[in-house]
């Protein structure tokens, strides 16, 4: 008697979700990418390496997903990346005023600006861009303003710590306006924890970020760019520590000669884009990127990285593109490497 009691309550619970999934609208999609670049890595002074190299391989951003629609206030997405990484989880609830959304998402900070496609469409986003990632966030939405608690990273510890004690999570917030041929986006975050050594002792990290973008469209043509300014920035958005084309730190704080406080690292960063439609199957663009930091102590300056690239979008078919791209990382200043690439990305989307 007890397992048919089992087996029914089974049998009700697939039929109650088969009933649910039923009644939602879920609209897959798909988007398949390969890039083939060549190469060349300049050594510059003590990196000596001077190599040329052609890959191809798929796309970290290749993904497969679906948008789903239960009602009219209560949507969500999912969406994975080849690897298998989830990329998306998020459910959104709209309540009428405002949105409230539950899951792994862009979080508010983030900010596309530059169509660079090297590096799996990387677009500038370590080189003067803003890119906050995909975090799991608690985010309200009202109109074009958007605030967030996010997952706090607080990963890399300081030297001579030993572990990281945190009370709050980070906050995000932004601010999009715009009208039929020009946009303004605002947006900011902060983050704090504590850097513990091994007697307990501990060191407040304070970290934060504050950017502006916009884009203007003059017929086909557009002008778009972002700017950004902060402190120990490494903990919220992502910065260029490759080793080519790169300059040596992370936009991270460090611990001052004492050992005592922090020694906090100011980051500054901007891109400038420029671009257009030439017909149905051809557009161009052209970007450039700059990103700097310097630790408070430093007596030998800021560090600097640059990046541009030249490309062109061709659609062969809908939903099918090609996209031929030239251009260059150069940390040449910071004794590092410079990377000079050509090559393709290649994209259906489904």
């Amino acid at each position: 008697m007890k397992k048919l009691i089992i087996m029914a309550a089974s049998l009700a619970l697939v039929a109650g979700f088969a009933m649910t999934a039923a009644a939602a609208d879920w609209n897959f999609y798909g988007s398949s990418r390969v890039s083939t670049f060549w190469t060349n890595v300049e050594g510059i002074g003590t990196n000596t390496a001077d190599v040329d190299q052609f890959n191809q391989g798929l796309q970290g951003n290749a993904r497969i997903g679906a948008n789903v629609k239960v009602s009219d206030e209560l949507t969500g997405r999912f969406e994975y990346g080849s690897g298998v990484n989830l990329r998306l989880l998020y459910g959104t609830w709209n309540f009428g005023s405002g949105a409230f959304t539950v899951g792994q998402t862009y979080s508010p900070l983030n900010m596309f600006t530059s169509g660079q496609v090297f590096g799996s469409d990387t677009g500038l986003l370590n080189v003067g861009g803003v890119y906050s990632g995909r975090e799991p966030v608690l985010q309200l939405a009202f109109g074009g303003f958007k605030v967030a608690l996010v997952e706090l990273d607080n990963a890399d510890a300081l030297p001579g710590k030993v572990a990281n004690e945190n009370s709050i999570p980070a906050i995000e917030a932004s601010y999009r306006y715009s009208q039929d041929n020009w946009n303004v986006k605002v947006a900011g975050g902060y983050q704090t924890y504590e850097a513990q050594d091994a007697f307990g002792f501990g060191i407040d990290v304070d970290s934060y970020v504050v950017a502006l973008s916009g884009g203007v469209n003059f017929g086909a043509f557009y002008v778009k760019g972002n700017v950004y300014t902060g402190e120990n920035g490494g903990n919220l958005i992502a910065l260029n520590t490759t080793t080519a084309g790169a300059w040596s730190g992370s936009g991270l704080a460090g611990l001052n000669a004492a050992g005592t406080d922090t020694d906090d690292n100011d980051i500054f960063g901007y891109v400038l884009v420029v671009g257009g439609k030439i017909n149905d199957m051809f557009s161009v663009e052209a970007g450039y990127g700059s990103a700097e930091q310097e630790l408070n102590s430093s007596t030998t300056g800021e560090d600097e990285v640059s990046a541009y690239y030249l490309n062109s979008t061709i659609t062969l078919a809908p939903g099918v593109f090609v996209v031929p791209e030239i251009g260059m990382i150069d940390a040449e200043e910071d004794g590092q490497t410079e990377l000079t690439y050509f090559g393709a990305k290649w994209q259906i989307n489904f």
